[in-house]
């Protein structure tokens, strides 16, 4: 007999948990699958269905229907007999990984243990299986703990009938059941049911009955636009599962009186949005310049399109090469597709590729041909072929099919498309995109030949281009559905000022200023905590412990000391004429900056140095413009307080400048090019290649007709000494031997003439590459370094932030942190910003403790430092996330999602930071300072509980 579960208890099967630990799970979910916004936003709306609705084996659809439509109106019918919902992705954002976050959701929110698993063919199927087992690329569970030691039990439609021992088996976490549509609904000759449904003796039941029996089977349907067929969704609704979750990105089904959508989408992130977004290739459409296509011949213009795409394509592998070589990044390496028009015209391209007409046959092992045409074991070969495409050391670089896989063909390094079918634009552009759109790193890098998709058109161009540019194109199309309680918020312009320059100007703020003990906002409505300045005594408090003397918590105001009692008794910025003193005792300060540290500042030199610029530079008002004016104020004691106070509110970070001793050398070993990759085809005309989302045109090649040179290693060597690293007459020898090494390799595969066609067209890439390769092999000498301070301390830069709403309280996490990066912060005792934003939850759980251990902190601005470190070829510049200063030291912190710690951008970022703390150090410690310390700080060890100093003692970077 099936194994009993408790029934009518809703999904919770027999365990409920509350509302917060529901949410616990949706942000540790999101954050250990590393889930992008449309993800995240999609396990948010399921939390919220499984909140409102709680559908049960024995539940009512028609009431959960009404439920869910309260909240997701886009939900008008589920179109199955249980609770069916669609989540609407476009393809490249990642269905199959948010498949894994309902999953792993479902079971630790929810205990629920049975999940069905369907694909629509077996092209998917495999390609699920893959996913959902242990320690394969794409893991859909890798950062999941709780599926560590004990992953769920994988069942698939070719192993079911021997795993059945697995069903009984309590030790294990839960079970997915992965099948093909065609397991459950296929008529078998002769009458008899599917295998599934046959009796198995060991379960007593079919093992479509036994899942059919689950009180707790959760659907889930890749690709659901493929089982709205009466045999498939007659299938579907036998099983009785308590909840349904469809994905795909094409929500509707084309009927012969039209297109039908789905009545169930609740939620739907376009392709219009992903392209925006960035989440996916930037399609663009490739032409000839001054292409004519009713000069050629059905057959020429075949042969031109291939051959076209031939060379686009040999064009994107160096590039992708290149970006490679330079960032330090795997290498992709690209294939191109080709759409015919039947298997016959398959065949008939792939002869012809094959031939020594195409291209003296260089391609003849490098193309494939997968359609309905491949049968029996050929087909399992191809396929396999097909599945390994994306793999750098598989041969395919050209797949040819007709229509045989519409989706699932899960790849990132499809970079070039030449449709051959006949369709209309709308038809090449909405399926031909759909192959390509994956990104190979999962993000856009800048570099337009790795962030595009290219569509090779010559006959179609200008009705593609129309297409795209219609207000409806699937390319351009965006949905936006306003929420009613939203619309009076409109965005706003936060600009975060340092505290010091708000205090000079006399204005008011929602919070004390640093080492206070008062409350974060104002008892009164509408009134802000104001700052004064009192007399050197303190107004008679006592600071607290570690405070800093002068601070008086009781009022938030902050009391400068001073060695004399002002004149005057309590001193604010509140009159004009203060506050313009202050304004030039500031500019005074920073032509200053090049002092060791601020404490010379306050130096009885440095003060009447200010005091004597301040006086001259001071216009008091006339009696006239104040009636009434007291006597004239006292510039020395209010040049006194605001260094004190610019003291105070700031943290000195010196400017550092790295200088070698005497002469420096700089080249390059030699070495032997790597140049297997490149198969640059001749070109006879300019490719023209329109993106279809921006309209931008560029062309293949630059530039006019190529100059003419002596020898076919002067086209590379030309390029080469255009780099600013390169010195023709130093390098010279090595620069013709690389030049050389190339033009051997372009002889080993092309005649003379063809050879100097591709090194002339193609001369700019060919060196790009050469150059990159010569990165690896750089040396440089130089007698020392010195280390030059040039400025003891800087002023804190301003920063200017988008919100939509009010500001938060920093202390309380928001219900959505998905969407932190749109909030600002306030509420604090010790940062020098009134506001902060935060692009992580895990940032605003570092500023909690900050706030609480640091005596000043805050998130630097854009040029607060100036650290390099290097990225290829590059020297870009590091902004660390976080300053702070305690009694003993300042530090650099950096929280870092663990999986990234060792990442070769981040370990360079922390060697560079590293250097400069110990440049800092040396250069504070020489003038009564305190030193330096960078620390980088995995995102799981950073909890309330932890302290500033538990977290520098265990990740501090020696």
């Amino acid at each position: 007999m099936p194994p009993h579960f408790p029934s009518g208890e809703g999904l919770g099967v027999g365990k409920k948990e509350n509302r917060k630990n529901m949410r616990h799970h949706v942000n540790a979910i999101s954050g250990r699958l590393s889930l992008r916004p449309p993800q995240r936003h999609s396990l948010e709306i399921l939390d919220r269905v499984m909140e409102i609705a709680q559908p049960h084996k024995n539940g009512d659809p028609a009431a959960a229907l009404e439920v869910i439509r309260s909240e997701f109106p886009t939900v008008a019918d589920f179109e199955r007999e249980f609770p069916s919902l669609c989540f609407a992705l476009a393809t490249g954002v990642g269905k199959t990984r948010l498949m894994g976050a309902f999953i792993s959701y479902l079971h630790l929110a929810h205990g629920l243990n049975n999940f069905f698993v369907l694909a629509p063919n077996l092209t998917i199927y495999d390609k699920l299986i893959a996913d959902f087992t242990p320690n394969m690329p794409k893991y859909v569970f890798a950062g999941i703990a709780e599926f560590a030691a004990n992953p769920p039990a994988v069942i698939t439609g070719d192993n079911y009938e021997h795993a059945a021992g697995t069903l009984f088996d309590r030790t294990l976490r839960c079970t997915i059941n992965i099948f093909n549509i065609s397991k459950i609904n296929s008529e078998v000759r002769g009458g008899k049911s599917p295998r599934i449904k046959r009796l198995s003796e060991y379960i007593g039941a079919s093992y479509f009955d036994y899942l059919a029996a689950l009180p707790d089977l959760v659907m889930l349907m890749d690709e659901s636009h493929r089982y709205r067929a009466t045999a498939g969704a007659k299938a579907i609704n036998e099983l009785r599962p308590v909840l349904g979750l469809e994905l795909t990105a094409t929500p509707m089904i084309e009927t012969n009186s039209g297109t039908i959508k789905f009545k169930n989408v609740i939620y739907e992130y376009s392709l219009a949005k992903a392209l925006q977004d960035g989440f996916v290739k930037e399609p663009a459409v490739v032409t000839q310049k001054n292409f004519q296509p009713q000069n050629h011949s059905p057959a020429e213009l075949e042969r031109i399109k291939l051959e076209d795409g031939v060379r686009l394509h040999e064009s994107v592998k160096v590039e992708l090469e290149t970006y490679a070589r330079q960032t330090g990044e795997r290498r992709v390496k690209p294939f191109m597709l080709i759409i015919a028009r039947d298997t016959v015209h398959a065949k008939a391209l792939l002869e012809l590729m094959q031939s020594d007409s195409f291209f003296e046959g260089r391609y003849r092992e490098r193309v494939i041909q997968v359609d309905s045409s491949t049968k029996g074991s050929q087909e399992d070969e191809f396929i396999a072929r097909l599945l390994t495409v994306e793999h750098a050391d598989d041969p395919t670089e050209i797949v040819i099919h007709v229509n045989m896989l519409k989706e699932g063909w899960d790849v990132t390094n499809l970079y070039t498309i030449v449709p051959l079918r006949a369709a209309n634009a709308r038809i090449l552009i909405e399926q031909s995109i759909g192959r390509g759109l994956r990104l190979p790193y999962g993000r856009r890098t800048g570099v337009k030949a790795v962030d595009r998709l290219n569509i090779v058109a010559h006959d179609r161009f200008q009705e593609i281009v129309d297409e795209a540019n219609r207000p409806d194109s699937v390319i351009r199309l965006e949905y936006v559905i306003l929420d009613p309680t939203e619309q009076q918020r409109t965005p706003k312009t936060v600009i975060s000022t340092p505290l010091i320059d708000a205090v000079l100007n006399g204005e008011t703020h929602h919070q004390p200023l640093p080492g206070g003990e008062f409350p974060a906002f104002p008892s009164r409505e509408g009134q802000g905590v104001g700052y004064s300045f009192e007399n050197g005594n303190g107004g008679g408090t006592d600071s607290p412990p570690g405070r800093g003397k002068g601070w008086v918590a009781e009022t938030g105001n902050i009391s400068i000391t001073h060695p004399q009692p002002l004149p005057g008794g309590e001193l604010t910025f509140a009159t004009p004429e203060v506050r313009q003193i202050a304004r030039l005792t500031r500019q005074a300060i920073q032509r200053r900056e090049s002092l060791p540290t601020s404490a010379y500042l306050e130096r009885e030199e440095t003060l009447t140095a200010i005091v004597s610029d301040v006086r001259e530079r001071y216009a008091p008002p006339t009696q006239a413009d104040l009636p009434g004016m007291a006597a004239q104020p006292d510039i020395a004691a209010i040049v006194a307080q605001t260094v004190h106070a610019v003291r105070r509110l700031t943290i000195d970070i010196p400017r550092i400048v790295v200088v070698p001793k005497g002469e420096v050398t700089t080249g390059f070993h030699p070495f032997r090019l790597e140049t297997e990759h490149v198969r640059f085809q001749p070109v006879e005309r300019d490719l023209l290649i329109r993106s279809l989302q921006t309209n931008e045109q560029e062309a293949l090649r630059s530039g006019s007709r190529v100059v003419s040179e002596k020898r076919p290693e002067d086209y590379l060597v030309r390029q080469l000494i255009d780099f600013p690293d390169i010195s023709y007459d130093a390098h010279a020898d090595l620069l013709y031997e690389l030049a050389g090494q190339m033009i051997r390799h372009l002889e080993s595969y092309l005649a003379h003439d063809d050879m100097l066609n591709v090194a002339a067209y193609y001369q700019k890439p060919l060196a790009q590459l050469i150059h990159a390769q010569m990165q690896a092999h750089r040396w440089e000498s130089a007698a020392g370094y010195d280390v030059t301070v040039t400025r003891g301390f800087m002023a804190l830069k301003e920063s200017a932030f988008t919100a939509v709403d009010d500001i938060r309280d920093f202390r309380l996490p928001p219900a959505n942190k998905s969407n932190i990066a749109q909030l600002v912060f306030g509420g604090f005792r010790r940062c020098l910003y009134a506001t902060q934003k935060f692009q992580s939850d895990t940032e605003r759980r570092l500023a909690v403790i900050l706030d609480r251990d640091a005596e000043k902190w805050f998130k630097p601005a854009l040029g607060q430092f100036q650290i390099f470190y290097p990225s290829g070829v590059e020297q870009k510049e590091y902004l660390p996330d976080f300053v702070a200063e305690t009694a003993a030291q300042i530090l650099l912190l950096e929280p870092k999602m663990s999986k990234e710690m060792e990442a070769k951008d981040v370990l360079a970022k922390r060697a560079a930071a590293v250097a400069w703390c110990r440049h800092a150090s040396v250069h504070a410690l020489q003038y009564g300072g305190k030193p330096w310390r960078y620390a980088l700080i995995p995102h799981d060890a950073i909890a309330d509980n932890m302290t500033l100093d538990g977290l520098i003692a265990h990740f501090a970077v020696q």
